[in-house]
């Protein structure tokens, strides 16, 4: 199985990674392979737990908002 060094790891980083990996119960060799997963694999989401995650959020939203509030919204996130 290949191997990589990782070198000159920021303190504040090294810190955290190894919070996690304690708090996760690994190694911290683990924790590193477990957080490049989760980096580099794609994220698979069912289009059934998209619409149950849209509902979620227009239920916890109140109100509307006009055409003329959707345009405005957009027109201000350009530059």
């Amino acid at each position: 199985m290949p191997s990589i060094t990782v070198k000159n790891i920021p303190e504040p980083l090294y810190k955290k990674l190894k919070q996690q990996a304690e708090a996760q119960h690994r190694s911290m060799n683990s924790e590193i392979i477990a957080c490049l997963e989760r980096t580099v694999e794609p994220m698979r989401v069912s289009s059934d737990e998209i619409l149950r995650q849209a509902r979620l959020m227009r239920r916890k939203v109140k109100g509307s908002l006009s055409s003329e509030e959707i345009q405005d919204a957009i027109d201000q996130g350009r530059p």
